[in-house]
């Protein structure tokens, strides 16, 4: 009974502990996707109010925008990446490196969270633990959270996360056949995303995936992109009495806490619009997918046959028969 007694003291503890540090909610981050980094400050200097809270941005961390916050102004400072990063086609050789939020009130005895979102480079190690070190200025002192030792019991250690494994390689992938590969992307699962072959002439194409909600909080799917279309669109096809008919989802697609969602032929489905190049089969195109609030991610999706079961998306544009465009 004494051992359960100083068991459970010591776990309370240490709890307490972890509490009174500056640390991020986010655990984990995939390599390759991006994710919000939420900066939790638990109290002020020894007793006084914190008017200033800074944030520093590691290497292996890119294209971050700050959250701005009501009552605080936002103060940046950008510098050059040690390795340059493409962003969606884009060379970016130098970013955002540190934010601060000045001028607020944060009193001792007060919570608050202070947010950033950005992306994990996707040459990562899994296994990396990236640092984000945290200063609170407050009138007489700093409260201090920069100590990225990882010393057992530091005073002052610095919030972090890990990097786990990212969706694929992105340098694979061509050739590659449909796979059931698992993308994670905060509490949200990526599998099965695939697509199909076009013919030379077709404008658009379509694609599919099923997404999993793991988390205790909904999400939405807002918006796709890849560059072998001018735009995506979510859409969703019904039958309406004896005519099928299609929809764009303008608001996005629920994926509710603790189910999973399924875009796939026949009912909710991604659109390549305008296409750059027919798709062909036994290649793979890069999508873009943005949610709400997990974030964003690229996933490849893999290249079908033309045919590959019923509702062959790759021929929109063409004759679709019983099939009409929704328009409400």
């Amino acid at each position: 009974m004494q051992n359960l007694i100083l068991t459970t003291a010591t776990i309370t503890l240490l709890a307490t502990a972890a509490f009174a540090h500056a640390t991020l909610e986010q655990k984990e981050a995939a390599a390759g996707a991006t994710t919000k980094i939420t900066l939790r400050v638990p109290h002020g200097c020894d007793g006084e109010a914190t008017h200033t809270v800074r944030i520093t941005l590691p290497e292996g961390f890119y294209a971050a925008k700050p959250m701005p916050k009501p009552g605080w102004q936002l103060e940046t400072v950008t510098g050059a990446y040690a390795t340059p990063y493409n962003n969606h086609g884009t060379e970016m050789t130098e970013g955002l490196r540190e934010v601060s939020w000045t001028g607020g009130n944060l009193e001792d005895g007060w919570y608050d969270e202070f947010t950033l979102r950005g992306t994990v480079g996707p040459n990562v190690e899994p296994g990396t633990v990236l640092y984000f070190p945290a200063l609170q200025t407050c009138a007489n002192g700093t409260a201090d959270w920069t100590n990225t030792s990882d010393e057992m019991g530091a005073d002052n250690p610095s919030p972090k996360l890990t990097v786990t494994a990212g969706g694929h390689d992105e340098h694979a992938g061509h050739g590659a056949a449909m796979t059931a590969t698992e993308f994670t992307l905060g509490d949200l699962a990526i599998t099965a995303a695939f697509s199909r072959a076009t013919l030379p002439n077709a404008p658009v194409g379509g694609g599919f995936l099923t997404v999993t909600n793991t988390g205790t909080e909904d999400d939405t799917l807002v918006a796709a992109a890849s560059p072998a279309a001018g735009h995506m669109e979510i859409h969703e096809m019904s039958m309406q009495g004896d005519v099928m008919k299609m929809r764009e989802l303008t608001d996005g697609l629920p994926i509710p806490a603790g189910e999973t969602v399924e875009l796939k032929p026949g009912g909710f489905h991604l659109m390549f619009m305008q296409l750059a190049a027919p798709l062909e089969e036994g290649t793979s195109v890069d999508v873009t997918l943005t949610f709400a609030n997990a974030g964003e991610i690229t996933v490849p999706f893999a290249i079908g046959a033309p045919n590959a079961r019923e509702a062959d998306h790759s021929g929109h544009g063409m004759d679709h028969g019983a099939m009409q465009k929704d328009s409400n």
